[in-house]
């Protein structure tokens, strides 16, 4: 494999890091978190860490793989500009819900964020398999995560 080959694979790692590494500072497991009241299915907080950092790695594979699949620069563009909306809607997540503190605006936030990955399932299903069955871990998660926000609403509003 040539030094150019490794290119997309630094990029696509840089920027699944970055977001992974923003997200977390705006995450504050705080006093206002510990005081919510959450669900019983609420998983334990080592999970979390755990699950982002594969979710993050998956989509940076899945992001190389699509990209290097795609047959022409439009399709590599639009996936890069989808892989970018779906890092800023899961940072957006963060900040309303746990910057903002308001966990009713990062619910209809994340039905954004669930679409966005979707959209990537979809899309990249057209260039690649693979790619596209390495981003479905990640759809899950935030199903699981739509829930526990839900819940979290549901148990503590109202907000603001």
């Amino acid at each position: 494999m040539t030094r150019a080959a490794f290119v997309p694979i630094g990029i696509a790692s840089l920027a699944a890091f970055g977001v992974a590494m923003l997200g977390g500072t705006i995450t504050d497991l705080g006093p206002w978190y510990e005081s919510l009241a959450k669900p019983d299915f609420t998983p334990p907080r080592p999970v979390f860490p755990i699950a982002w950092t594969t979710i993050f790695a998956l989509a940076a594979i899945a992001g190389v793989s699509a990209w290097r699949a795609a047959k022409d620069s439009r399709t590599s563009d639009t996936l890069i500009g989808l892989f970018a909306l779906n890092g800023f809607l899961n940072l957006l997540w963060s900040l309303l819900f746990f910057r903002m503190q308001r966990p009713d605006w990062a619910f209809y936030e994340l039905i954004l964020l669930w679409l966005s990955i979707a959209a990537l399932i979809i899309y990249c299903g057209r260039v690649s398999r693979t790619a596209s069955l390495l981003l479905v871990p990640y759809l899950v998660w935030v199903t699981a995560a739509g829930a526990l926000n839900w819940e979290v609403v549901r148990l503590n509003a109202p907000f603001g």
